[in-house]
């Protein structure tokens, strides 16, 4: 455990006078707010966008890299922009996609002791910083009329759940969610399918609220017919 680990366990135990409460707690609803009305504005005007979640941790040669770099440029094709969380590995892919595409290209990135960075490829106007994980993820979901989810680690399964939740609790509308990589997801699924659905815990028409796929014309093809079926098309 790090001293900085040590530090923030011991403070949580610690009696607090009314003015340490006023200080710590109470001010920081006015940096929350200001985190709040930025993403508001600057995201109110991106028009229609696909989130693409992913590992920060995927190397530019990976397949995975080049996979998500390759949806996220033919998603723009298809008329959409591509939100992600701004930093490297998947998250770089996406927009570099974009921005060969020639598309809209928002990086939501956060404050973090290790791996996050701004990547290049985010539109310089449309490059947000958080501190805060809860309203980064309110932007993600707020603004965005669908999910691409590429491999990743502990914060991608985070962001996946919570657009899943979403949607099977009606909170926001069934936006189209895709996972790319059936090796990737094909454990998860199993096991959704043998402890979630047996054990009861959700319905087995919950599995309707994704798709895995392999490739990058089968996750745009399934934003395309979706979409279709409202006779819509984005930013066309």
């Amino acid at each position: 455990m790090s001293p900085n680990d040590d530090r923030k366990i011991r403070e949580k135990l610690q009696q607090k006078t009314w003015n340490e409460i006023k200080t710590n707690d109470s001010w920081a609803i006015f940096k929350i707010m200001s985190e709040f009305v930025d993403g508001y504005e600057k995201l109110s005007k991106i028009g229609p966008c696909v989130s693409i979640f992913g590992s920060a941790r995927t190397k530019a040669n990976d397949p995975y890299y080049k996979l998500a770099e390759e949806v996220a440029y033919k998603l723009t094709q298809s008329g959409f922009g591509v939100i992600t969380g701004g930093g490297p590995g998947i998250m770089e892919a996406g927009n570099k996609g974009a921005h060969r595409g020639k598309g809209t290209s928002v990086g939501l990135n956060i404050e973090l002791p290790f791996e996050q960075h701004d990547n290049p490829w985010v539109d310089s106007d449309k490059n947000l910083e958080f501190d805060y994980f809860f309203v980064r993820k309110v932007m993600f979901v707020k603004y965005s009329q669908g999910f691409v989810v590429m491999p990743g680690g502990f914060g991608t399964m985070d962001e996946l759940f919570e657009a899943i939740t979403l949607i099977q609790t009606k909170k926001i509308g069934r936006f189209p969610i895709v996972l790319i990589g059936t090796k990737f997801w094909g454990g998860l699924l199993d096991w959704i399918k043998n402890t979630l659905i047996a054990e009861g815990n959700i319905n087995e028409k919950d599995l309707n609220l994704f798709r895995i796929v392999d490739t990058a014309d089968e996750a745009v093809e399934h934003f395309n017919k979706f979409y279709a079926k409202y006779q819509l098309k984005p930013n066309f």
